[in-house]
């Protein structure tokens, strides 16, 4: 029950991290977003850190799961985030949605090879809800050009857009399989954000690293006031965000927390037309694609058990659902 509310918790902060950076990417770049979010990570975890008092788990940690943590921040904070926001940039934060939703297919798939967890009937055909949902995104000319002749000002660059989405939810469904490889030992919530922090913490260097690059610090100086503070919005919200979803895979396992986590894709929708309604693709084609997709990842967080008694299925049809692969 308690990785199951964090991770609602993360998914909720995640929408609204996803709102704020489209804002802001508006007018700034990416490389400026990726400037203040990251960093502002490692003191929004190190607080974490001394809030639930695992200053010793950071040093409990061995030289092994460090590498893995530091791995799982590099994959999901710096090429994740920047594919994310690059994505958001292109063909917005709504139309991505379908789209990302693909990583819970891939932290599934990942989990089954490297984790032993198991899929079922059920399951799979959760997986092939989720998989089907992106297709409707897909539109047609006329369709296309119909709508850019409504109220909105944005216009999707599509290809750029879906390319850095299936990116970004690549990152997404592989870092939870990272962080689990590192958390290996009993349950702990203040391990997980102490876990947080290591990730963080490699990703930080890494962004620090870009900056050393021709031009690029002159760049990120450059930015306004506006876009910084959409930039620093989105860095607090990212950061609860990253610690709710590394505490509940610290007690809870990836097969429980990566559905919930996508109800993100519905909050994002709502925080979109609350913030950025006149830069975003709200067709009905991107809502039936959430929806379908949303459906198939609720399915995977449930039980064969429950299903079936709510179905009034048969003993032997609530056992099919419910057997385990491989």
């Amino acid at each position: 029950m308690l990785g199951g509310i964090l991770a609602l918790m993360s998914a909720a902060a995640f929408a609204l991290n996803n709102a704020a950076a489209r804002r802001g990417v508006l007018s700034g770049s990416v490389l400026q977003a990726m400037a203040i979010s990251v960093p502002f990570g490692v003191p929004f975890f190190f607080a974490g850190v001394l809030m639930f008092g695992s200053l010793d788990d950071l040093a409990a940690f061995s030289g092994r799961e460090i590498v893995w943590l530091a791995a799982a921040g590099v994959l999901h904070f710096v090429l994740g985030r920047y594919a994310n926001y690059r994505g958001a940039k292109a063909i917005g934060a709504v139309l991505m949605g379908p789209i990302q939703d693909l990583n819970i297919v891939v932290s599934l798939v990942l989990a089954v090879v490297f984790l032993g967890e198991k899929i079922t009937p059920l399951m799979a055909i959760g997986i092939a809800l989720v998989m089907f949902g992106p297709t409707l995104v897909f539109e047609g000319k006329s369709k296309r050009e119909a709508r850019a002749k409504g109220p909105t000002t944005f216009k999707p660059a599509y290809a750029e857009g879906f390319f850095f989405a299936a990116l970004s939810g690549l990152a997404y469904g592989t870092s939870p399989i990272l962080v689990r490889i590192g958390l290996e030992g009993a349950p702990d919530i203040g391990r997980g954000v102490a876990a947080g922090l290591i990730s963080y913490i490699a990703a930080t260097l890494v962004v620090g690293g870009f900056m050393l690059m021709p031009g690029a610090l002159p760049h990120v100086r450059a930015m306004r006031r506006q876009e910084a503070l959409w930039f620093t919005l989105a860095g607090l919200f990212v950061g609860i965000a990253q610690m709710t979803r590394y505490m509940a895979l610290a007690v809870a396992p990836v097969t429980v927390v990566a559905p919930i986590m996508r109800l993100s894709s519905i909050f994002r929708i709502y925080f979109s037309w609350l913030l950025n309604r006149q830069h975003e693709h709200f067709s009905s084609s991107v809502i039936l694609a959430t929806f379908v997709s949303l459906v198939g990842a609720i399915i995977l967080g449930l039980s064969a058990d429950s299903v079936a008694a709510w179905l009034g299925l048969s003993p032997d049809a609530g056992a099919f659902l419910g057997r385990k692969w491989p």
